[in-house]
């Protein structure tokens, strides 16, 4: 089985989902990470999950960049076959942490943000996406105030040429645009991965769509993405 290891931060909130998410639903072995750890390398993949970490004071994810369990972190990124997945507020981490290119923003309409979005699958040829196929629509939930993706002109186009645009905001027929832009992101940029391509963040929760009863499935095929790709080296 695949071994997740959750991150735990003052303020996190949805660390529980994630483990549900992993251990009971994609029946994988997953453990809580306190953010003073600094024994990581055990787990195959490490999660940095959505929240308000040390309260969001100064700016989303500011704060627990200089963490203890960070610098394990920043060491375990460039080992091999070793993944990271930062979902919502640990997306915001990996930006602050230089793991992962570009800014957060408030959110365009300076609200806080609670719904189920659509996404395109931009790239199925990746470790988090290779149970999509390519432009697949998700259905997936987002809640953020600050999730309005920027960076400069010259990383956006290393992001797009690199292919590690992820996911785009769309709408149910796949159509992207400002209409179908929830917060402001450049180029509709709901998730992204390093060129390593073993670091990824992404706004939207994929463990708040893991059953029926949540609303929508979806969220399964990125575990069971990363699940399928790990598996491959054990």
């Amino acid at each position: 089985m695949v071994k997740f290891g959750v991150v735990v931060f003052p303020g996190s909130n949805c660390d529980k989902d994630c483990l549900w998410a992993v251990k009971d639903v994609s029946g994988q072995k997953a453990e809580f990470v306190w953010h003073e750890s600094k024994d990581i390398m055990k787990y195959d993949v490490i999660i940095l999950p959505g929240g308000f970490s040390y309260g969001d004071y100064l700016r989303t994810g500011a704060i627990a960049r200089f963490s203890r369990v960070m610098d394990a972190v920043q060491k375990f990124a460039v080992k091999k076959n070793k993944m990271i997945v930062g979902i919502c507020n640990g997306f915001q981490i990996l930006l602050e942490a230089g793991l992962l290119p570009g800014a957060m923003l408030v959110n365009r309409d300076l609200k806080f943000i609670s719904k189920f979005i659509h996404l395109s699958v931009e790239n199925n040829a990746t470790a988090y996406t290779n149970k999509c196929e390519k432009g697949q629509i998700l259905r997936v939930p987002i809640a953020h105030g600050e999730g309005n993706y920027f960076c400069d002109e010259k990383t956006l186009n290393s992001l797009i040429e690199n292919d590690q645009v992820v996911f785009r905001y769309c709408d149910e027929h796949g159509k992207i645009n400002e209409e179908t832009n929830p917060n402001g992101s450049l180029y509709n940029i709901a998730g992204i991965m390093n060129k390593k391509g073993n670091v990824m963040g992404m706004m939207p929760h994929p463990e708040r769509a893991m059953t029926k009863e949540l609303g929508s499935t979806d969220g399964n095929l990125v575990f069971r993405s990363i699940v399928d790709h790990v598996k491959k080296y054990l």
